[in-house]
């Protein structure tokens, strides 16, 4: 054999091997290529929308922490606010219930200084009449003298 025949021989060969691979053999390993390069195209499509959902996922979350802050804020100005008018409640309250002891003590005040007016005019009166009588030297009729009496009460 010829070296040229050994060469066509190997380059038949060679064909077959190559029409073999390209119908046999290349296609499950272009399909399982396309099938690899899918998946990871779809994992770094997943990937992806997870990054964007995470993303949103984070701005509603940072929503509903701003919303829940400024709803304690609120709630807290809310309770200071009526603390606060409660205190001013209660300081009208007692600023009234301290009028009141007061225009008590006061009308019992001038109760007390009329009964001790009255008691001193019955003394004043009475020693009126003593030193009436020791003037006099005589007894002077209360009753007798009554209007005289009340007259003096009055001017005392």
């Amino acid at each position: 054999m010829s070296i040229n025949a050994t060469l066509i021989i190997q380059m038949i060969v060679f064909a077959i091997l190559v029409w073999f691979t390209m119908k046999f053999v290349w296609p499950p390993i272009t399909a399982a290529l396309d099938e690899r390069a899918k998946k990871i195209a779809d994992g770094l499509s997943a990937a992806d929308k997870a990054k964007s959902e995470l993303s949103l996922a984070n701005k509603r979350v940072e929503e509903q922490l701003s919303a829940a802050r400024n709803d304690a804020a609120q709630r807290l100005a809310d309770a200071e606010r009526l603390a606060q008018s409660m205190i001013e409640e209660a300081k009208g309250r007692a600023n009234e219930e301290g009028a009141k002891i007061i225009a008590a003590a006061k009308a019992e005040a001038e109760q007390e200084a009329t009964k001790a007016r009255e008691a001193l005019r019955e003394q004043v009166a009475s020693l009126a009449v003593k030193g009436a009588e020791s003037i006099l030297k005589r007894e002077v009729n209360a009753g007798v003298h009554a209007e005289l009496l009340n007259r003096l009460k009055a001017e005392l």
